[in-house]
């Protein structure tokens, strides 16, 4: 089973269940747990091959993750703490298990707050995602994150994300590493579901006026879907919890209660 980490309120409290992006853990959440564990029980989990949960990763070099494979590792967590519903914090690639976990399940989901969420890939980064899959098994798999970093949070106001996801990713084995770089190939397909599908679940996306990559896909789709609204914070990039933890706080908190 997955590792996570419980902050508990009180046994008939509230849940928020928090999911990391690729290459993070349950750590990239320390400046939410202090403002929400006063009204909340607070569910941390590192996700398959990150963190403390690098026990999961798959001893088979050629077995392929899938993202129901790892949306069921969640719900897995979520049934043995007996958990039958939560709100649900996600960020970066957390953000797709968290919509594909509401497609699954989607009696586990209370609210999603999705902070620099991802639901299209423009060319510019399809055209690195293809070149970061011809590379993967040539150069070392640090190298190639670290340029991922740099060009999804390229600006000076960005370097603390920047440096917190590197450093989480140097404790993934390089086959870890390249199978969740390797769901690439099917992400595409389940971006396009998500456009096209609203969930009909109460979902806020947080974005950072910065996030280049990812922000205008996220417009256009909130435009389309009545259940979600986009809050958008200036002078902020893609790790939105890190960078503006109090505004990221705040909305999260008003769009929960």
């Amino acid at each position: 089973m997955l590792n996570y980490h419980i902050h508990s309120k009180t046994e008939h409290s509230k849940w928020i269940t928090f999911i990391h992006g690729a290459g993070g853990s349950s750590s990239i959440w320390y400046k939410q747990i202090k403002p929400l564990q006063a009204s909340f029980n607070l569910l941390l989990i590192d996700l398959r091959g990150h963190g403390s949960s690098y026990q999961m990763a798959s001893e088979n070099p050629k077995e392929k993750y899938t993202f129901d494979q790892l949306t069921q590792d969640i719900i897995e967590v979520l049934n043995h703490l007996k958990i039958p519903k939560s709100h649900f914090v996600g960020i970066s690639l957390g953000s797709v298990l968290i919509r594909n976990l509401a497609k699954i399940s989607p009696q586990h989901i209370d609210k999603m707050i999705l902070g620099g969420a991802i639901l299209k890939l423009n060319l510019r980064t399809e055209i690195l995602m293809h070149l970061g899959v011809w590379l993967k098994r040539i150069i070392p798999y640090m190298m190639l994150y670290q340029f991922f970093a740099f060009i999804i949070m390229p600006r000076k106001n960005h370097k603390t994300s920047r440096h917190l996801f590197v450093r989480e990713a140097k404790k993934m084995s390089q086959k870890e590493f390249i199978r969740w770089f390797s769901l690439t190939v099917e992400v595409k397909s389940l971006l396009r579901f998500f456009r096209k599908v609203d969930p009909q679940i109460p979902t806020l996306y947080i974005m950072g006026g910065q996030d280049y990559l990812f922000l205008t896909s996220i417009q256009k789709m909130v435009a389309k879907h009545q259940s979600a609204s986009l809050h958008t914070i200036n002078n902020c990039g893609h790790v939105v919890n890190i960078e503006k933890p109090n505004i990221f706080n705040e909305k999260l908190l008003e769009f929960i209660k």
